[in-house]
Order: structure tokens, then sequence, then C-alpha cells
């Protein structure tokens, strides 16, 4: 056996492991060069991200618009996030406009230009959600054109499909990362009372249908199920009895993290236990609001962005801990847009920003609002 100034190495790497295995952290360099000798390697950490709804409104597509180039141009708006959103392993947004083409228009039927997806996943959102209250509102068009324009720019998409073979076929939706198979479910309450036309589906909050859909995703492999849901009650600021009873079904069938889309607001955080099995956590985001619209309002002109951590360690995949970012979304700057302002990192670089004094009390009720009602949940700071 190999020995170091009469200390076995194999007792010396024992000793190094024991001290980061009872829970410290901060080890000197070369302590923890010892400790990644031991380390097992089949351990890993997986960062999925998920934001709120991005919305379409008609002073935003104007605002998008570049007369002298004749176009319109979103990259300027998402500048303050690109890159941390480029960080994450996995990141997703709720797209709730259609990309059915001209006219263009905002509420109460969206249709947006396809450059807004464009400038979506250029700001790095590989995966968009696009089951919503506003999926069908150009009709068949509006459905199948925004699927065509979403494949031909090769984004990931899931929620709305333009039959049923094609959802058969695709959904659930399970992507690997970093060699572990997540899915992800997303349905809606409804559309508006805008029928959906055949054979274009719309997946709604149907608990016979999802029942299958977890049994599919764990027959296929999943290793870990998120369901993005489309639900609760606009502007209200806690999640409703309908949303509590949902959410304990989803835990108790399965699902292993839950993100709530469609109140427009940002609604609380908290972690169930399946019935079947409380020792299970199961974190639920009841509403994650605005991440980019033309709401002004109190409450409504931000959202927040969370970020899931999951632990592989021994093949064994399991939810490890979370976490939100607030954003404010500001309109003016130069060039004129709307803008994701992360809020810490105005709060740490105000200068970056420029915000003039209205901008910055309006800021700082969001950060201020946001923070009491998710005082229980853990803030993620950017530096």
């Amino acid at each position: 056996m190999l020995k170091t100034g009469g200390i076995s190495l194999f007792l010396l790497l024992s000793f190094f492991y024991g001290i980061y295995s009872s829970g410290e952290k901060h080890l000197e360099a070369e302590h923890t060069k010892s400790v990644f000798v031991t380390e097992d390697t089949t351990s890993k950490d997986i960062t999925l991200f998920f934001v709120g709804d991005m919305m379409g409104h008609e002073p935003m597509i104007n605002a998008a618009y570049n007369s002298e180039k004749g176009g319109y141009e979103y990259a300027h708006w998402f500048q303050y996030i690109q890159e941390n959103v480029h960080s994450y392993d996995y990141a997703c947004a709720n797209l709730e406009v259609t990309l059915a083409g001209k006219p263009f228009s905002g509420y109460p039927q969206f249709s947006s230009p396809d450059a807004y997806a464009k400038g979506i996943q250029d700001a790095g959102f590989n995966i968009f959600v696009t089951a919503n209250n506003h999926s069908q509102d150009r009709g068949k068009k509006g459905v199948e054109r925004t699927i065509a324009v979403l494949d031909s720019m090769k984004i990931i998409h899931t929620g709305t499909f333009v039959d049923t073979l094609t959802r058969d076929k695709n959904y659930p939706l399970i992507q690997e990362v970093k060699g572990v198979k997540i899915a992800l479910l997303n349905c809606t309450y409804g559309t508006n009372g805008l029928v959906v036309q055949h054979p274009n589906v719309v997946n709604m909050i149907d608990t016979a249908e999802i029942r299958k859909d977890l049994k599919t995703a764990k027959d296929r492999g999943a290793q870990f199920i998120v369901m993005n849901i489309h639900w609760g009650s606009e502007y209200q600021r806690k999640q409703n009895s309908e949303q509590d009873k949902i959410a304990q079904w989803l835990a108790d069938a399965g699902a292993d993290a839950i993100i709530g889309m469609h109140p427009h607001v940002v609604e609380p955080m908290e972690i169930l236990h399946p019935k079947n099995n409380p020792n299970k956590n199961v974190p639920v985001a009841y509403s994650l609001g605005n991440f980019i619209s033309n709401q002004r309002e109190r409450y409504k002109d931000g959202g927040i962005g969370v970020v899931l951590h999951i632990k592989v360690k021994n093949n064994v995949v399991s939810w490890n801990s979370w976490g939100y970012i607030p954003f404010w979304c500001r309109l003016g700057g130069s060039p004129r847009g709307y803008y994701s302002v992360p809020v810490s990192d105005w709060e740490n670089h105000p200068e970056r920003y420029n915000l003039n004094a209205d901008e910055k009390s309006k800021i700082s009720t969001f950060a201020d609002d946001t923070r009491k009602l998710l005082l229980q949940s853990q803030e993620i700071r950017m530096k």
C-alpha cells in the first residue's frame, strides 16, 4: 500500500471524505482535491428553469417594429437575462400567443410576428409550452401555423398538436438531459370558449387523460416528470381551492414538480407530499406571473423564474432544491422596448439600467411585494 508521510493514502482520503460528507462545505484547496478523488462519479446535478407568460399585446408588437429595417426585433428585450438563461441545462417559457401571421394583433386574439419566437429562443429558452387559453385565438390556422413556425426554427415545444397521431407519437415530451430522461406535460383549463377544431389538439386539464399521460411518460422511461399547467384565477395573488385540489391530485398521481401559469401575477410556492408517499417532496409554483407583458399595473408588471435543481446519484433521480428569481418588465429604454430586468442585478448594478425615478419606485415595489409573498421560499440572487 502506498504511504505518504507515514499515513496511508487510503486513510488520508477517507479522512477528507468524512469531513466532506459530514456537511463541511468550506474546505481548503488541497483538501478539496482529495475529496474529488473519492467523489462518486455517478453523481450529477441538473438545473431546470421555467418562466411565466410571454405575452404579445399590441403595444408590444408596435414597439418591436424597426421602421428602418422594415421588420420586428426582440433581441434587445432579453439582453439582461440572456447569459443567465443560457447557463441552465433546460429552459422553458410559456408562449401565450399564436404565430398565425398577419394581421398581427394583441388582446383578445393574439398573433405575434415570428421574430418574437426567435427572440425568445435566442435568449436561451430551448423549450416552449403552448397549451394556454390563447392557443385557439386564430382558430385552426393559428394552431397549425404556430406549430409549423416553431418546427422550422427547431424550437422544441409541447401542449398543442396538429392531430392525435402527432400527439400520440410526441407526447409526453421527453428530453434527455445529461443522460436523464425528463418528461414535460402541459395542459390548460380552456381556450376562452373557442372550440378546438378537428383534427387539432390542445391539451386540457382532464384527470383521466393526464393519468394516461403520466403512465405513458413512465413507460417510455421518464425519470422525472414536470407538469406545466395553465390554471387559476386571473390577478389573484393566492391560489384558489381548485388549484390546491388539482396540485394534490397531480402529486398523488406521480408528477415530480408542478409549474403554474395564467393568473398574470405571482402566486405562492410550496412543497406537497403524495398521500401514498409522504416522504416524497413535490415542489409546486402556483403562478410565475408575467415575464414579458404590457400589463403595467402593480403585481402584473413582472414575474419570477423558478430554478429546479435535480440530483442524480447512483442512478437515482430526485428533486434536490429550488429557488426563484424575480424579474420586472420595463417599458422604455433605448431602443424602446419591453426589457426583462432581473431585480437583484438592478439592485447590485443600477448603472447598467439607468432607470428613472418612477421606474425605480415601480421595480422596488414589485421586488418588495414578491419577496413578502414568497417569504418562505429561497430567492436566487443574480450577481
